[in-house]
């Protein structure tokens, strides 16, 4: 492995040294994406396999959810204080070695902590990562498409994880765990090469709230895991209410101790921007929209249509498609036009292309009703997800880039929760009314998101994409306006 001391310690970084970096950061956002999708399709094979109960296949997912959600405000913030690429190299690490951990262990308990420990790697990797291209690349169109490349890999590694989970699982559910663990260990191996090590701080370290960690964890912990397990055991239960009671109770004890402290952890005027508070609504419900009607589609599909593992992650990829094409032109878009004219017409789009599933019928062919519904969903989440993304840094100081992109990654986590624990909510509700009745209303609960986001961003997203204007952090950035390509120590 390369000497980190051999990386350029001055300087810009070169164009061809920023475009490695990018590949190699949005490689782990490959996978990040793509083990997502690639469980789900394997878990009756485990069950079978490992004899695993109904709950324990559950935390298989819900662990690394509530994991990830729970975590992911600390892991931005520790990006800031201790460095991006040294979190992101560190993580990186630890989600490998859990991978691998997954391939040999027999035992439903450990299959579990795997995916726990490898929840925690990844919300210390996805802030770590963005904010490290969000650094990288002025801000402006050298920026957008930067993140719209890293959108288009977000998209394409689900939709990679749904086709491969099925190939995989049919040789062996193993592979769903050693195929992750190989892309990890090659980021790993590159990384210390392709993005230099972080500039070293002048100065006193601004020291560490753990006070406001703790309840911001613990909160976000909470929270996640009441809208994860809401759908299994009812929203009326002990275990969801208390949940619920103990996140609201934290969350606001965060509130009252970041208020007070000199050095918090989440510097509550980062809110003031206008434009960053919007961009965390609209990527909420934006997830509550697109995660939901995953949920009901995937399930729509396997149960009523009939359609196998397989079969169902195939339907999904015009989608995908339609995603990876947009999400290409989308930066050019906003160049031209600014945030406001994607974001709001993308959500229309988005809610458009879920509220064609109420159409779907018993027989519905593909073709004909299901393909315009995905396709149309696509072009709109390719408009929408990079401009909420970029809106949510924009204006954003370097030293709080790691805390500006944990937000966003916090409310898409938030809102794939709450979307899919809505959706399984109306599923069970309306059931008495009739199977398919029941999906059509929870294809339009989903839908609904999408309206109050484009609502949220048209009133809240300028046409404005230069920074100065809403700036969210007021102090001067003196400890971070580095770009974490060019200098320093891992």
């Amino acid at each position: 492995m390369s000497d980190p001391r051999s990386a350029p310690r001055s300087g810009r970084t070169p164009g061809a040294r920023k475009g490695l970096a990018l590949l190699v950061l949005c490689a782990q956002l490959f996978l990040d994406s793509m083990d997502v999708s690639l469980m789900g399709v394997a878990l009756p094979e485990l069950k079978d396999d490992l004899g695993l109960s109904g709950e324990e296949l559950q935390w298989l997912i819900s662990g690394y959810a509530v994991a990830y959600g729970g975590f992911l405000l600390l892991g931005g913030r520790a990006a800031d204080l201790f460095g991006r690429r040294r979190m992101f190299f560190w993580a990186t690490a630890v989600f490998a070695v859990a991978s691998l951990a997954g391939v040999f262990v027999s035992d439903g308990t450990l299959l579990i902590v795997s995916r726990v420990v490898k929840g925690i790697a990844a919300a210390f990797i996805a802030p770590a990562a963005l904010s490290i291209i969000t650094t990288t690349f002025k801000e402006g169109p050298e920026r957008n498409r930067a993140v719209g490349i890293f959108s288009l890999t977000g998209a394409s590694g689900y939709a990679a994880g749904l086709v491969l989970s099925g190939v995989l699982t049919e040789l062996s559910w193993r592979l769903t765990f050693l195929v992750p663990f190989v892309i990890a260990a090659l980021v790993f191996a590159t990384v210390r090469y392709a993005v230099a090590p972080d500039r070293p701080r002048t100065g006193d370290r601004p020291g560490f709230d753990a006070l406001g960690a703790l309840t911001a964890t613990g909160g976000a912990l909470l929270l996640v895991f009441a809208l994860t397990r809401a759908p299994e055991v009812g929203w009326g239960s002990p275990a969801t209410v208390l949940s619920l009671v103990a996140s609201v109770l934290l969350l606001i004890g965060f509130v009252l101790v970041e208020s007070r402290r000199r050095e918090p952890l989440v510097q509550l005027s980062i809110f003031r921007s206008r434009t960053l508070s919007t961009a965390n609504v609209v990527g909420l419900t934006w997830a509550c929209a697109t995660i939901g009607w995953q949920f009901v589609a995937l399930l729509y599909l396997q149960q009523v249509l009939g359609y196998n593992a397989l079969g169902a992650g195939l339907a999904i990829v015009p989608m995908a498609a339609a995603i990876l094409l947009t999400v290409n032109i989308t930066p050019r878009v906003i160049d031209r036009w600014g945030l406001r004219l994607p974001a709001v017409l993308g959500l229309l789009l988005q809610g458009l292309g879920i509220l064609l599933f109420l159409r779907a019928g018993e027989n519905s062919g593909y073709a004909a009703v299901l393909l315009p519904a995905l396709v149309i969903h696509g072009v709109g989440n390719g408009l929408s997800f990079p401009s909420f993304n970029i809106a949510g840094v924009g204006g954003v100081a370097d030293a709080q880039q790691g805390l500006a992109t944990s937000l966003i990654q916090s409310a898409l986590q938030l809102g794939g929760g709450l979307g899919v624990a809505v959706a399984a909510a109306v599923l069970a509700s309306a059931g008495t009314a009739g199977e398919l009745d029941s999906y059509h209303y929870a294809f339009l609960a989903v839908g609904l998101f999408s309206l109050v986001g484009a609502l949220a961003a048209a009133l809240g997203l300028g046409p404005a994409t230069s920074r100065g204007q809403d700036a969210a952090v007021g102090e001067p950035d003196t400890a971070g306006r580095d770009t974490p390509l060019e200098s320093g120590r891992a």
